[in-house]
């Protein structure tokens, strides 16, 4: 059975395997990396001001600009600060959870060593001499052996054969030399101290042990407890998020004055954005946790020569069953209310809806290959979210398009619309170094609204996001590559 440090370190293992495997996997397969934006924060570009918000709803009342800034403020400031702090506490509780974890070890193992060591005391007494035992001990199988060498050196310390042979032609040089060898050792090696002292020493650590262990496991409960709360006051302020944007969407779709509703339905949007990476979340971390459970019931399990071999392969696997796994685990968003807001943007050359109509994960779409059922792409990264996106959209996406500035050339040669025209739904495709992207892999992201002013609103993900999406507006879509189906 696993113990409870083994057990932790599992979990936190796959977490850690999540992220690299995926890589090695995907080096594997020809899909590598692919960054974008270089931090998290600066994916979070404000679309605008508070006032610069107000001035595009002046169409719409007091009452209702008023929401529809609160909720831009709740989206854009307050739940990524939260996120923040829950992810730093969460950083700080397994930090405490590990130092409370060795100390409880290393308490557990001075008291198996006093337990063994009073088992001794009991069977051959407090003075018995272990050091000069297990040098002698190794004296005798020396004596024994075929190395002639190692036994001039250790036993007797001779120089020739003939000094050896003279040396042990009584029982008493032997004894003789079983003394002074192990009386070398202690004084070499300091294990002259006896049993009854020896267990002084250890009763005496286990009391400074124990003192540690506690204040140890006092600091990591602390260390929960704080998590538990950071991530209790950034589910208050995700649900405060919803009950807005419910609240705002029916009043959003009544506005008569198209400029108000477009920057209206913008807040919406990134409000729908967040609440997808609530579900990516949600995702991720139920995969990790059946994957930990399938690792545990794997290492628990009577072992045998075949079955042994089995869980051992597909344990130790960096970019086979486990990678495989895991993709698929993180891979499974459904559909869900987080649809954004349709503005009946159209596109000469394109005939679809948003959500399409292809059923969750299909194999197929509109006629297209997605071989849902082995997604390389890493998690968190940009492919990763878009593949994501696009089937959470019900719309087709393939798992071997590579990276990010490979997916137009890729969906083309499978058949896929790729045209300059963005549609909501669409998959937008940077080239190597454009806006940011990474100049050795690109980048791709989703178009969730295409705007009046020639704007358009993307949701994008990338490496050092740790699986959150973002929104930005880009403002040159005419630039960019867009993947229809």
């Amino acid at each position: 059975m696993m113990n409870q440090r083994a057990k932790a370190w599992a979990g936190w293992a796959l977490c850690a395997t999540t992220l690299l495997t995926c890589g090695l996997a995907s080096m594997s397969t020809g899909v590598e990396e692919a960054s974008a934006v270089p931090s998290y924060s600066e994916y979070q570009q404000k679309l605008a001001s508070a006032a610069d918000l107000k001035a595009q709803l002046a169409g719409a009342s007091a009452d209702l600009q008023d929401q529809i800034v609160a909720l831009d403020d709740l989206t854009e400031n307050q739940i990524p600060a939260a996120q923040d702090a829950a992810d730093q506490a969460v950083a700080a509780a397994q930090t405490a959870k590990e130092a409370a974890d060795a100390a409880a070890e290393r308490l557990q193992a001075a008291q198996k060593d006093k337990a063994d060591l009073e088992a001794k005391i009991a069977e051959t007494g407090a003075d018995y001499d272990d050091a000069k035992a297990a040098v002698a001990q190794l004296a005798r199988e020396s004596f024994h052996g075929s190395d002639a060498s190692k036994v001039m050196s250790v036993v007797t310390n001779s120089s020739t054969a003939d000094d050896f042979v003279q040396k042990m032609q009584a029982d008493a040089a032997v004894t003789r030399s079983e003394t002074n060898a192990a009386n070398d050792a202690a004084s070499t090696l300091s294990t002259s101290m006896n049993r009854q002292q020896r267990l002084a020493a250890i009763e005496q650590e286990i009391t400074t042990l124990k003192k540690q262990a506690d204040q140890d496991a006092a600091t990591a409960q602390k260390a929960a407890e704080d998590a538990q709360a950071k991530q209790q006051e950034l589910e208050a302020l995700r649900d405060e998020g919803d009950q807005k944007r419910q609240a705002l969407e029916a009043k959003v779709a009544q506005l008569t004055d198209a400029s108000a509703k477009e920057a209206a339905e913008a807040v919406l949007i990134k409000s729908q954005i967040d609440d997808y990476n609530k579900q990516l979340a949600a995702q991720q971390a139920a995969a990790a946790a059946a994957a930990a459970k399938n690792a545990t019931q794997a290492q628990d399990a009577p072992s045998s020569n075949s079955g042994s071999s089995n869980s051992s392969n597909k344990g130790s696997s960096s970019s086979g069953s486990s990678s495989s796994s895991s993709n698929k685990g993180s891979s499974s968003s459904s559909s869900s209310s987080s649809t954004p807001v349709n503005n009946n943007a159209t596109a000469s050359g394109m005939n679809y809806s948003v959500p399409g109509n292809c059923a969750p994960h299909s194999q197929t779409c509109y006629g297209h290959a997605t071989h849902d059922y082995s997604s390389t792409y890493p998690w968190s990264q940009c492919t990763w979210y878009a593949y994501n996106r696009r089937h959470d959209l019900n719309l087709p996406v393939g798992t071997q398009f590579g990276n990010g500035a490979d997916w137009a050339n890729s969906a083309r040669s499978y058949g896929y619309l790729v045209n300059n025209t963005p549609h909501v739904g669409a998959v937008i495709v940077f080239r190597r170094g454009q806006n940011g992207a990474s100049a050795q892999y690109g980048h791709v992201g989703v178009v969730e609204q295409v705007r009046s002013d020639g704007t358009i609103l993307i949701s994008e993900c990338g490496a050092r996001m740790m699986g959150k999406a973002g929104t930005r507006v880009i403002r040159d879509p005419q630039n960019y590559q867009f993947i229809h189906y």
